[in-house]
């Protein structure tokens, strides 16, 4: 049984509860999602339960009066309920939740678009 996790627009995943050992799996385990719910592009999935997503902004430049343009990358937990359908490139949508580990403190929600293959 999957939980509701308050989140307008977030479906959980079609996966059997017993399938997802994950305790900090937002649907199937303990974790709470609260704070920031922000999205960013997989640029890397080489860690087991953890990819590095990359946002992108503009950040307006006083001096100049100009924009430029920058990016951030973030350590997000990936459950096991997600793990087969996120893939490099794919932008995501993340949850801010209670510290993982030492760099980890957002969990992936769901796929919102599939990568450029």
């Amino acid at each position: 049984m999957s939980r509701n996790i308050g989140i307008p627009g977030v479906v959980p995943p079609k996966v059997k509860a017993d399938e997802c050992k994950d305790e900090s799996c937002p649907y199937h385990g303990n974790t709470r999602v609260r704070g920031k719910v922000t999205q960013g592009i997989v640029v890397s999935k080489k860690s087991k339960n953890t990819i590095i997503i990359r946002r992108d902004y503009v950040q307006f430049i006083k001096k100049y009066q100009r924009y430029e343009r920058r990016n951030t990358r973030l350590a997000c937990h990936l459950p096991d309920c997600l793990n087969h359908d996120i893939e490099i490139g794919d932008l995501v949508r993340v949850g801010e939740s209670r510290k993982i580990s030492k760099t980890k403190a957002f969990i992936v929600l769901d796929k919102i678009a599939r990568g450029a293959a």
